[in-house]
């Protein structure tokens, strides 16, 4: 139940986000959802793409530094608290959050929510023993 995310470094100048994107356009790479985290100086852009591994050739190709890491999704109602209900799980334990992001689906009622966590293995396994529906790759494109 793991997702991939690659994250570019880019410079927080005008023009640097927009040229991000385009080349995923330009690859025919269709962008699932994405974050940007910003210094004053540079920016960490994460990108969720079907496929990570030509988006993260697309961006090594023009010089960028890329990393990929392993995410995990959560399908949660889009209802105040759904967010809430899975965070109350998750500090039962000792996992710790160091991300997340996430959108909505309001035809469908569901959020999907993206989490970077210290232990993604043993966090899948407390969220899929607490019924916290994760999504896998295959099933986040079908959506």
């Amino acid at each position: 139940m793991k997702i991939r995310q690659i994250s570019i470094f880019i410079e927080n100048k005008p023009g640097h986000l927009r040229a991000a994107c385009r080349m995923l356009a330009d690859a025919g790479i269709d962008v699932e959802s994405m974050a940007l985290a910003d210094t004053e100086q540079f920016g960490i852009l994460r990108f969720i793409v079907k496929d990570w591994e030509k988006a993260k050739q697309v961006f090594e190709n023009e010089g960028l530094v890329v990393r990929e890491s392993e995410l995990v999704a959560v399908s949660v109602d889009d209802r105040p608290g759904g967010l809430a209900d899975v965070l109350d799980v998750l500090d039962q334990t000792k996992i710790n959050i160091e991300y997340m992001y996430g959108h909505s689906s309001r035809n469908q009622r569901k959020a999907i929510l993206f989490f970077r966590f210290n232990n993604v293995d043993e966090a899948i396994i407390l969220l899929q023993a607490n019924n916290i529906s994760t999504i896998s790759g295959t099933e986040l494109f079908e959506i």
